[in-house]
């Protein structure tokens, strides 16, 4: 929908018209962003600059931003992958659309907004296949919160496992397999989860190998500096117990509803549920989301404005 509007648009006003709108609409993107990210900062009492100074030091905070660049990397790889199983794009074409389509989609619920961002890099005929590939995009990342997830409910000190929360998760999984099994030919407006399927499958073996394969390596890397983090504040449990509870953590947060750049909110008070259990002390787990939230958002939306500043609509490919 957001695409067609803007091509109405595109149509509908005057040369200079159009060229105003688009700086005014670049505009308010990355004002939007920068407010959202201020408004957090300014309520967040868990954040102590003091804090952070005392248990990071210059040689710590830069082994963080050299996860957060391997972290958006695999992010960028992802999509220059699946891209380009019908049109070739370099790196810094993927980094554009990958940065730029973060920072318009923060203030979107569960980042919804990306879809409409992405399909304005391309021309307006390859809208369904730009939604196609970014749903493909999206779930493998999900796909592998869902199973380090389970890994990590099943090593879970405390029991997780066994919990009644669990249950309903179980029951959920079933459901979720119905619904595909029997309501798989139902079509709404021209789409099923058939036809998803089908097209799903047409992309090649080896795009969805390498898909997977940069999934995997992306949840690694942050699962890993959220690992060093608990190590740098001195929390004292084992990587096992804090591998299983990062886990854990990164799934039940995924499946709850929230705006994007909000979502530091939901996996603080998840990550506080869990790590409670395990003795740590909350400043130390609020600050280390915080942190997370910062390095790994933060960072790279401020990255993003610059690419939205710079956008250019598609006309030609």
């Amino acid at each position: 929908m957001q695409e067609i509007c803007y091509f109405a648009l595109m149509i509908a006003i005057p040369h200079k018209a159009k060229q105003f709108l688009l700086v005014l609409v670049k505009v308010l993107i990355v004002g939007f962003a920068f407010f959202y990210i201020y408004h957090h900062l300014q309520g967040d009492k868990a954040i102590s600059i003091e804090s952070i100074i005392q248990y990071l030091s210059i040689k710590e905070v830069l082994i963080l931003l050299l996860f957060t660049s391997a972290n958006w990397f695999f992010e960028v790889l992802k999509w220059q992958n699946l891209v380009n199983s019908f049109k070739k794009i370099s790196f810094f074409e993927a980094s554009q659309q990958t940065f730029g389509s973060l920072t318009a989609s923060i203030f979107t619920p569960n980042r919804i907004g990306e879809y409409g961002a992405k399909m304005l890099y391309f021309k307006k005929e390859n809208a369904k296949r730009i939604v196609l590939l970014n749903f493909v995009h999206n779930s493998s990342q999900m796909f592998m919160t869902i199973l380090f997830g389970v890994i990590g409910m099943f090593f879970s000190t405390f029991n997780i496992q066994h919990s009644t929360f669990n249950i309903f998760v179980f029951i959920g999984f079933v459901i979720i397999i119905l619904i595909v099994f029997f309501f798989r030919k139902i079509e709404i407006y021209g789409f099923s989860i058939q036809k998803l399927i089908s097209k799903i499958s047409q992309l090649s073996f080896k795009t969805h190998e390498r898909n997977l394969y940069f999934s995997l390596m992306r949840y690694l890397v942050f699962s890993t500096q959220f690992l060093l983090l608990i190590n740098f504040f001195n929390i004292e449990i084992n990587n096992v117990a804090a591998l299983s509870t990062i886990f854990t953590m990164y799934f039940l947060a995924s499946i709850l509803p929230s705006i994007h750049l909000m979502d530091v909110a939901i996996k603080g008070s998840v990550a506080l549920f869990l790590f409670s259990k395990l003795g740590v002390e909350d400043w130390k787990i609020l600050t280390i989301t915080s942190l997370m939230w910062f390095f790994n958002l933060v960072l790279p939306v401020i990255l993003g404005s610059y690419f939205v500043m710079r956008f250019k609509p598609k006309t030609t490919e």
